[in-house]
């Protein structure tokens, strides 16, 4: 697998805008004149297109790259129905398997030289039957970049999810916090940044554009 530098973007809940912190980093990468592609290895909640079923999560990380690719080694498992993905993919008659995605990792990484890759739901959701997604920021041996919802109960949702990444063998290289609903509580920032072992990579007000929130990210918090 080629030496890419790269980051998981997983989140301390489902909804907490790991798809706005993702583009935003894919955004401000490109800005600076890196080549970086998104990846979205499982997606749920998909819609039938003319293409095929697609995810719009992975949608908006492939129009946020500069890199071209195929929506295949993008988003290798996408599922319409709205759920956990092991269920999804049961469903379905599949198993997500990590070694798949590994795979189409690898052929992005062989393209680019900066990788986002989006987590699906939480740190811990379940991939199949036996693997999380933190199974999977591990197998891609990926620091990664926790985008915390600023909502009631994110500091204890933060800490508790930065513990398991510690649990998991996994470095946090940063993290994001994204107003998501409008009405962040307050003091919450300065609460997480006291207390998250790991800079603040920026703040998403919200109702940012894409390029806004690109240019609220400090890419010298990656040590670029």
């Amino acid at each position: 697998m080629s030496a890419v530098k790269g980051w998981f973007v997983a989140g301390t809940d489902t909804a907490v805008g790991k798809t706005k912190v993702a583009v935003a980093l894919i955004t401000a990468l490109a800005q600076e004149g890196h080549r970086v592609v998104g990846m979205k290895p499982v997606a749920t909640g998909g819609e039938m297109t003319a293409a095929g079923l697609r995810s719009s999560d992975a949608e908006a990380l492939r129009a946020a790259s500069n890199v071209p690719a195929d929506y295949s080694d993008v988003n290798p498992y996408i599922y319409a129905q709205a759920t956990a993905p092991h269920l999804a993919a049961r469903a379905a008659g599949v198993e997500i398997r990590i070694d798949t995605v590994r795979d189409r990792y690898g052929r992005l990484a062989d393209r680019a030289e900066r990788l986002v890759v989006e987590g699906v739901g939480g740190w811990l959701v379940p991939l199949n039957a036996r693997e999380t997604t933190a199974d999977l920021a591990r197998a891609l041996d990926l620091p990664v970049i926790l985008a915390v919802g600023l909502r009631l109960g994110a500091i204890s949702h933060a800490l508790l999810t930065v513990e398991s990444i510690a649990a998991h063998g996994c470095r946090l290289a940063a993290w994001v916090a994204n107003d998501v609903e409008g009405d962040a509580p307050g003091g919450y920032i300065d609460a997480l940044r006291e207390r998250l072992p790991a800079p603040c990579l920026g703040v998403i007000a919200h109702g940012m554009t894409d390029r806004e929130a690109a240019k609220a990210l400090n890419l010298r918090s990656l040590g670029l």
